[in-house]
């Protein structure tokens, strides 16, 4: 039977990954599915957040919408 729970950690090497506690049961064998996390730019919001402005106009934009829209015929 398979069990599947959660446990954050960290890599301390390259094939050692330290957790943050035990595992809920003694185990001989488990399968470990890594979400990595990166020290990037953050989530979309942020990183689009972080963009200058734009220049074009609310109006400017919705002609060009309705001029693309027009032409799927």
């Amino acid at each position: 039977m398979t069990r599947t729970v959660i446990i954050k950690g960290r890599v301390v090497g390259p094939r050692t990954v330290e957790l943050a506690e035990p595992l809920p049961e003694q185990t001989s064998e488990v399968e470990v599915v890594a979400r990595v996390k990166t020290s990037g730019r953050g989530n979309l919001s942020d990183v689009l957040r972080s963009f200058p402005p734009g220049t074009r106009s609310k109006e400017d934009i919705d002609r060009q919408v309705n001029e693309e829209r027009g032409s799927w015929g």
